[in-house]
């Protein structure tokens, strides 16, 4: 009987060469063989892939088999979610017309069992990180994406897996360190959140870091951490959720 939903995030398929990703790639496709017999959901909150560019005709090379299980899953009759990170964050509508999974460029609340969830990558909220808050403006200006749609594919993509794979999210030991609620942002804007509106749980990635602390009164801040160095991954049964390693 499928009873659970499930939460993943930070995978960075193809850093930091598709060659050293492939065993993460195959370990994240065991974990998803595993999920489809009881999961009612999967949600993935962004950085599938270290990075993404859709050309009208044209997506990256590779991640066929997370792809193609992926489609198994959604085909199978179970709902998935996409969240853009900010290394996939130029994702169009492959997804939605190709696996039938709709893509969300920012938070969405739900509500399951009783119980408000608010879900997203994380990037850019709270305090602070001004510097990639105007970065992510750039980004995402349509104008800048066209821009970037003009440089060749082999030229383009193999540009930004460079500057990609250089991105401190992969290779900052800071990433690590639990920095204090004070300073960890996301909890900050969790606890802001909460001032206007009360949420049971906020479920994020972006920090690869599993983190799970009390925030308020029943109420829990979740980052996913990572698979790269941890393979952790969430799961909501209904009445409660729990962070866990995947360690096959």
């Amino acid at each position: 009987m499928k009873t659970k939903i499930y939460f993943a995030s930070d995978q960075h398929f193809g850093a930091p060469t598709p060659e050293e990703s492939f065993p993460r790639e195959q370990k994240f496709v065991a974990w998803l063989d595993e999920i489809k017999h009881d999961a009612t959901a999967l949600f993935l909150l962004g950085d599938l892939f270290d990075f993404w560019f859709e050309y009208k005709t044209v997506v990256p090379k590779g991640f066929v088999r997370v792809l193609g299980k992926l489609a198994e899953l959604r085909d199978s009759g179970i709902p998935i979610y996409f969240f853009v990170g900010n290394h996939d964050l130029w994702m169009h509508d492959y997804f939605e017309k190709e696996l039938n999974i709709p893509v969300f460029h920012d938070n969405q609340e739900y509500t399951f069992h009783g119980k408000t969830f608010l879900i997203g990558h994380g990037d850019g909220k709270g305090p602070g990180d001004k510097g990639y808050k105007r970065m992510k403006k750039v980004f995402t200006n349509p104008f800048s994406k066209w821009l970037f749609r003009w440089l060749h594919p082999d030229i383009g993509v193999k540009l930004a897996q460079y500057l990609s794979v250089k991105n401190k999210l992969i290779s900052g030991a800071e990433d690590v360190k639990f920095l204090g609620e004070e300073n960890e942002w996301l909890v900050q804007y969790a606890k802001r959140k909460l001032t206007f509106k009360h949420y049971h749980y906020f479920i994020f990635g972006h920090r690869h870091l599993p983190l799970q602390l009390e925030v308020g009164e029943h109420s829990t801040y979740i980052n996913l951490g990572d698979w790269i160095g941890y393979f952790t991954y969430g799961v909501f049964d209904g009445e409660k959720f729990e962070l866990k390693e995947y360690k096959n």
